[in-house]
Parts: C-alpha cells; structure tokens; sequence
C-alpha cells in the first residue's frame, strides 16, 4: 500500500506523475477523481483513496466528469513516460536494464510506471521487453543470421529459453523460422455454412485460422498470405470433425466447439481471447467489461484491438462483444454475420 500522506501531497499539489497511479474519492459528493482534477481540494478528513478507477465504482463512488478518472484514454503525462520507457527498453535487447533503472532514468516511481504499462499497454515492462527481443530474434533470423548467432544477438541468455517459448511467439521453431516456414504443413478446407463459404485451417498442433467469406478463392488467397512460405493443401477429409463441429456450433441450442488452437499471439491477447471463451452463448459483454475482467479496465481500445486480431472466427467468440451501449459495433467478418451468430445464439 501507498503511503497515504504522499498520496494526499500529489492531489494538493496536481502532481501529474502520480496520475493514473491511483484515484481519490470524496465521501461528502461521492465522486472520484485524478490526482490531476482542476476540482476545488476537498478536505482531507472526507477523502478517500483507491488503485484503480474500478475500486472507487466498486466503493460506491462514481467518476468527475471534469477530470474523466474512468476514461479509457490515459492522461498525456502518463504516455510520455510509458513512451520514454519504451524507448530505454527497445534499446537494451540485452535485458539487463531493471525496472528500477529505467524508472530512474525518466525520473519515475517503479511501482507507479509498472502500473502505467499495464494501464496504457495492457503489458508489464518485462513483458514489452520480451517482445522486443523476440522482434530483433525475428529480424536476426529473416537477415540470415544462425540460429546461434541470432538467439544471443537478441538478448536471450540461453538457447533453451527460445525453443520454450517457440509455439507462441514464433508459432514453429526459429531454424523453421529462419527458411520462411518452410516444411510447416497447413491443411485447409472451404464449406458451404450458414454465414456463407467457411475456411476452417489448422497445423499439427491444433486450429490456426477460421475465416468466413463470400468467395473460396478470396478466402483461400488470405491463408497463402498468412502462411506465405508453408505448406498449404486443401484436406477436407482430415479436417472433417473439426469442421463438422464448427458447422453443429451454428445451429440452434448448440455446445461451442472446444478445439486444440494453434494461434500466434501476445500474452495480453491471449488474456482477452481466453476470456472471450468464457462468455455464454446467447449473451454479450462490453469492450470495457472484458477489460475490467482481465484486470485492465482501462484497456477497452487494446480489448477491442484484440478482438479484431483474432485469427480463429466462432473459436473464439469475438462476436459476443459489443459497445457500451449494445450496439453491435465491427466485425471483421461483417456486421450482418455478427447479428446472424448473436440471433441464433440467443434462440432457443
């Protein structure tokens, strides 16, 4: 817990570095605020103060509409320094500069500048980090580097550390990698479904692309140019139970269709993807819900940047999200099919 005097010291003051490290709610108005809030300084006997925006609603309070405490936008100064900080860290793929020398550096308290990645971002520092080695990984390898060569050139300190985390940041192995993915074997097929032409694609390891379409050759030209340097063949037979499952998935009363997933992505993408599985068929959750639930309420953008990026249609049901209000929103597959999978899903 924060020291509550120092607390108390940024709100008298507006001190702009502890915005979006905590907010205060006042028992005599009950609303919350920035430590930033233009707001006349309530007394400190009526104060009260809270992590995050979702503890002040929790408690009963609701936010300033002056200052915005609950917006999903984070404040300016809060940005620059997730952006400077990004900057210390892209630049050290080594992954010997610590949390606290970075802070140090842009002149910021650890604890707060952690909690202003996880706000802003939706990752920790660590986690942004490990992603910038695993980009300067991937660059090393497409320039020709070896395998060797290029594990140490991007900061990891053992080659095993790589292969561990192969199947999710690189979806095969680097040397694999390395020739383009090459020798990756990707079977598809196109159906008849009742949203139109389905793909349903998967690797050894499980599913890797649902797509849905108007045209076989649209949908099938888009599977090339996800998996350009694969193996694709069209295989109706080995995919025949997964598709039989995805197609049962779209009739009335149906279970959803739980599949073995090969998807590359994020951590934070993982996060909202999973969560998005645990939501019952024939309801919706809202992008900020889905960032409250994931412990990021802040995240609705990165929440709804996720939703768009989800590479296995039905699977994971991106469709049961929907705006604030419960409008429909996008869909990368087209509205008419999101109301189509909503209608019949809240049939009985």
């Amino acid at each position: 817990m924060l020291n509550e005097n120092s607390l108390w010291n940024a709100v008298n003051h507006r001190d702009a570095q502890w915005d979006g490290a905590f907010v205060y709610a006042v028992s005599s108005t009950g609303i919350y605020c920035r430590p930033t809030c233009p707001s006349r300084r309530p007394r400190r006997a009526g104060v009260r103060f809270f992590p995050t925006s979702a503890a002040a609603a929790a408690a009963g309070f609701r936010a300033c509409k002056r200052c915005a405490p609950d917006t999903a936008a984070a404040s300016v100064p809060q940005i620059d320094r997730v952006r400077r900080a990004c900057a210390l860290l892209a630049a050290s793929v080594d992954g010997r500069l610590s949390l606290d020398r970075v802070a140090a550096s842009i002149k910021a308290n650890p604890r707060h500048l952690w909690r202003s990645f996880k706000q802003t971002l939706g990752i920790s520092p660590r986690d942004y980090a490990e992603a910038c080695r695993v980009g300067c990984l991937k660059a090393e390898l497409r320039a020709g580097a070896g395998v060797a060569a290029a594990t140490y050139g991007a900061g990891f300190g053992s080659g095993s550390r790589v292969y561990e985390r192969a199947a999710s940041t690189l979806g095969m192995t680097p040397a694999v990698y390395a020739r383009g993915g090459a020798g990756q074997a990707v079977n598809y097929a196109i159906v008849a479904s009742p949203l139109g032409r389905l793909l349903v694609a998967a690797t050894a390891r499980g599913i890797c692309s649902v797509k849905l379409g108007e045209r076989d050759e649209a949908l099938e030209r888009g599977l090339r140019e996800e998996f350009p340097a694969a193996g694709i063949e069209g295989s109706t037979s080995t995919l025949a139970r997964s598709v039989r499952a995805i197609l049962a998935s779209l009739g009335t009363g149906a279970p959803d269709p739980r599949l073995p997933l090969d998807v590359r992505a994020t951590a934070f993408q993982r996060r909202v993807w999973r969560e998005l599985q645990r939501i019952p068929r024939g309801t919706t959750r809202s992008y900020r819900e889905i960032a409250a639930r994931i412990g990021q309420p802040r995240a609705a953008r990165a929440v709804a940047r996720a939703c768009a990026s989800n590479p296995v249609a039905i699977l994971v049901p991106c469709h049961r999200v929907v705006h604030q209000d419960g409008s429909l929103g996008g869909y990368h597959w087209g509205v008419d099919r999101k109301r189509a999978l909503l209608e019949n899903e809240r049939s009985r």
